[in-house]
């Protein structure tokens, strides 16, 4: 068998791993977490395009309980950091620590963070003050760490999933534009209708929850980054995504009215980028070979929620991001329509 006939199998074992590998994930998670089916999916996508994440949600919403989950079904390195106002930088990324040799002189070596997992659980990340936050910048965009000039690198694949409470809250610092950018999607938690809060009660005060069961490798998650890359899409509709992002920016000729006189700062390149990778992988997860429009007006929101910031008459009209989302998706013309 021949190398390519060979890379071309592997990637339609692939692609078949991922259409029947979202059922076998939600049953291993239906052991510990009930309910959240859209969130859960949108946080497959984004493990499986290769992003980082950010959950936004109340506390005691098992934000860490699904991300811990997930962790196990992959099989990967997990590390939790718990984000507090005295956290530092170093306590993230590593030190270095004066150490003794075996020959009794002294140096330098570098101590490794928590940083160094496969999956970092950043938990209540805006409960730190800025200055620790940029600590995860060069870690989500470059996948390494910089420590006394020299470069540590990070184990393929790295995820950063980031849990934040609503910034309403006490105690709690926004996070900063440029960090925020490097997060694919910004998925809000809600609470969950009442039936499933009455089986979460049940189940949590009756018995212990089943252990989870690995059903991925490291190598498969690779393999699958890969291959949603290589799911094709129409020139029509990157550039349908690349125009939901453009409108977005005040000041510009294109620019709807609606968006010059509420937002204040538009979504960059990114979210573009971000809109086909996450439309590539989710017409994998539902078993299509090609992306369809419809792939890119369901990410819309988590996409650039985070990416759009609203002005002052915006917020005395009472107009709230996602209305501006909404505008958006309704008055930028569909491809083919």
């Amino acid at each position: 068998m021949s190398t390519e006939t060979e890379a071309y199998a592997a990637e339609q074992q692939a692609v078949e791993q991922i259409r029947v590998g979202r059922e076998r994930i939600l049953a291993e998670l239906s052991k510990a977490v009930i309910g959240q089916q859209e969130v859960i999916d949108q946080l497959l996508l984004c493990l499986f395009a290769g992003g980082h994440c950010l959950i936004t949600g109340a506390p005691g919403l098992a934000k860490t309980l699904l991300v811990n989950s997930i962790s196990q079904i992959f099989d990967l390195e997990f590390r939790r950091i718990q984000f507090t106002p005295d956290l530092m930088p170093a306590d993230i990324t590593g030190t270095e620590i004066l150490e003794e040799t075996h020959d009794g002189k002294r140096k330098l070596q570098f101590a490794r963070g928590p940083i160094f997992a496969n999956v970092i659980l950043a938990d209540e990340i805006n409960r730190t003050p800025p200055k620790t936050q940029a600590a995860l910048l060069e870690a989500m965009q470059e996948h390494q760490v910089t420590a006394a000039g020299v470069r540590y690198p990070l184990e393929e694949p790295f995820f950063v999933l980031a849990t934040q409470n609503p910034i309403e809250m006490e105690g709690t610092y926004p996070l900063p534009e440029a960090q925020l950018d490097r997060f694919m999607f910004n998925i809000w938690m809600d609470y969950l209708p009442e039936d499933d809060e009455v089986a979460v009660v049940s189940q949590t005060t009756s018995r212990s929850n089943e252990p989870i069961s690995s059903l991925f490798s490291g190598e498969d998650v690779l393999r699958f980054h890969r291959v949603v890359k290589k799911t094709p899409i129409a020139e029509n509709l990157v550039r349908y995504a690349v125009r939901l992002a453009d409108a977005s920016r005040p000041g510009r000729a294109s620019t709807p009215d609606f968006v010059n006189d509420w937002v204040t700062w538009g979504a960059g390149l990114r979210a573009a980028q971000y809109l086909v990778l996450g439309a590539k992988a989710r017409a994998l997860l539902l078993g299509r070979p090609h992306v369809a429009v419809e792939d890119i007006k369901a990410l819309a929101h988590v996409t650039l929620r985070h990416r759009i910031l609203i002005g002052y008459r915006a917020e005395a009209e009472g107009v709230t991001v996602e209305k501006v989302i909404d505008k958006l998706l309704k008055t930028i013309p569909v491809p083919g329509a």
